[in-house]
């Protein structure tokens, strides 16, 4: 009688990497073993740049809220350091949003920090 390699369960996992591996090119998304190295390595990119990511966005926060600012003579960070001695916690993500969609709430709101 032959024997198998886990039979159901190794269909199961083996199904479920190479449909992860599914947009890969050439043997990566065919083959087994190769699917299983590129599917790890894309797991370890995904979490990596979750990191990444939210660095990325806080950059880009801080560079609309500066390019705001600066059109109304003011720095980013003598902005930001109003902000803090008056107490007001506002994240800039929010800043950002309003530097976009709302420019007369952000400038009420740089009056205020000026005073």
């Amino acid at each position: 009688m032959p024997r198998t390699a886990h039979g159901p369960s190794r269909k199961q996992r083996v199904k479920k990497v190479l449909s992860r591996a599914k947009g890969a090119y050439s043997e990566r998304s065919k083959r087994y073993r190769r699917a299983k190295e590129t599917v790890l390595k894309a797991l370890v990119y995904h979490y990596r740049d979750r990191k990444v990511n939210k660095r990325r966005f806080r950059g880009l926060w801080i560079q609309r809220i500066n390019a705001f600012v600066r059109a109304r003579g003011m720095k980013y960070s003598t902005f930001i350091d109003g902000l803090k001695k008056k107490n007001i916690e506002i994240s800039r993500d929010i800043l950002a949003d309003m530097a976009v969609r709302e420019p007369a709430a952000l400038e009420k709101l740089m009056a205020f920090v000026q005073q």
